[in-house]
């Protein structure tokens, strides 16, 4: 599965003025790099599938480089998801997407037949498209699998009528306005049905659509804009009401709500350029709330010191539970070390050290790793295992401590340990 590419080419302007974000099942990572991963049993893993536009590629402009990772409102769902199990991201968001191309994409994905760009919608501007196409046979298996799925839709239907809204009568306006929302709740509740013909049981969440531009852009015409995308959360709303049921959930995430007032800062329609209206990473962080507290009932972050200082130790987050311990982690040679005792207590293993040979033993799940101080390898069920910085004793007080590489011993017992560079925060999960 995607989880995520190297180029990232800027959408056409004209970007999203409103978006709506459709979940259901949720897995993957983000812009994470993995300290080290391994995969436990299937069905140990909560997957996330996000389809839907640039908001769900987690594009803002400027991310033309080579090398630029996106971090969106999915990658961030995707930490949420390590804080309670391993879980696994797969990201199918496309630049310029609109409803009716979103209906295409789906309808080939529950067919599982690839199908070609120009198929799901003519002129889309992702670089990905095409690979994106052939794909939906391995889609359609990565959905039929997912707990969530995520879709942000509709801003690119809506984009041409908000931006013309100065030119159009009142009547126009509310006219156009309402062929629009006729056509987007169409097509929005056919994906839904394409997506349960797939997965019947997954959550989905739909967010409604919120109004980017802040009132000092807008001036009188503000209100009228903003009524507008009130209606949108109405369809929203409807929609979900229609194919909620129990133990298949369809909610909506009301982002328009968490964008209101302060769509300056949550939004780069300032100083980007006036066709452009994609999310800061404040406004993506804002969506991930949404859905993360409409999932897991809150949207948590790591503690402040370890985003304070580069050369401080990582947060860690074990089994949903941050590290505080008097023995704080000790950064070294780019790898962070946990005290035995500490790394026993986090993972409910057992243990012991010995001194003749200078080695602690941990046992954890039917295995059976040994780390001896100074070894540049490390016995995992008995087989040699090479590392890359050893163990070591640290002095606390007037006691030695012994120093356990984290991402090595939890690798040995068969932990998944997942890495987010942005949240300096190494998660470890049975």
């Amino acid at each position: 599965m995607l989880k995520t590419w190297r180029r990232f080419i800027s959408a056409t302007a004209g970007g999203l003025l409103l978006f709506t974000v459709l979940s259901s099942v949720q897995a993957g990572p983000a812009d994470a790099a993995a300290a080290a991963a391994v995969q436990g049993p299937e069905e140990d893993v909560f997957r996330i599938v996000a389809l839907g536009d640039s908001i769900t590629a987690g594009y803002e402009p400027g991310m033309t480089d080579p090398g630029v990772k996106p971090y969106g409102y999915a990658e961030r769902l995707l930490e949420q998801g390590w804080y309670h199990g391993r879980s696994e991201l797969s990201n199918y968001g496309i630049l310029g997407l609109k409803t009716a191309g979103l209906l295409q994409y789906t309808g080939a994905i529950k067919d599982g037949t690839a199908v070609t760009a120009e198929a799901i919608q003519p002129g889309l501007p992702d670089p990905r498209i095409a690979q994106f196409a052939a794909l939906t046979p391995q889609i359609r298996t990565e959905l039929a699998a997912a707990d969530l799925i995520t879709i942000t839709i509709g801003g690119n239907d809506v984009s041409s009528l908000f931006l013309n809204y100065k030119t159009l009568a009142d009547g126009e306006f509310a006219s156009q306005l309402a062929e629009r929302l006729a056509e987007y709740s169409s097509n929005v509740t056919a994906v839904l049905g394409n997506i349960r013909a797939v997965n019947p049981l997954a959550t989905i969440i739909l967010a409604d659509q919120y109004q980017p531009a802040p009132r000092i852009a807008l001036g009188a015409s503000y209100d009228k804009l903003m009524a507008a995308a009130a209606q949108f959360t109405i369809a929203a709303d409807n929609i979900a009401a229609t194919l909620n049921q129990a133990g298949a959930p369809v909610k909506v995430a009301h982002v328009a709500a968490k964008f209101a007032g302060v769509e300056g800062s949550l939004t780069h329609i300032i100083g980007a350029g006036a066709a452009d209206f994609h999310p800061t990473q404040l406004g993506y962080e804002r969506i991930a709330a949404v859905f993360s507290e409409l999932q897991w009932g809150a949207y948590r972050t790591p503690a402040v010191t370890a985003l304070t200082s580069e050369a401080a130790p990582m947060s860690i987050v074990v089994k949903g539970t941050e590290l505080n311990t008097p023995n704080k982690p000790i950064l070294k040679n780019g790898q962070n070390f946990l005290a035995l005792k500490d790394i026993l207590n986090a993972v409910g293993a057992t243990g012991k050290w010995d001194n003749h040979t200078a080695s602690a033993t941990v046992i954890y799940g039917g295995r059976t790793v040994v780390i001896t101080i100074g070894s540049k390898t490390i016995k995992v069920n008995g087989a040699d295992v090479a590392i890359d910085t050893p163990a070591f004793l640290q002095k606390v007080g007037k006691e030695d401590k012994t120093y356990l590489p984290l991402a090595a011993l939890a690798t040995g017992l068969g932990f998944d340990v997942n890495y987010s560079s942005k949240l300096r925060t190494a998660f470890i999960n049975p």
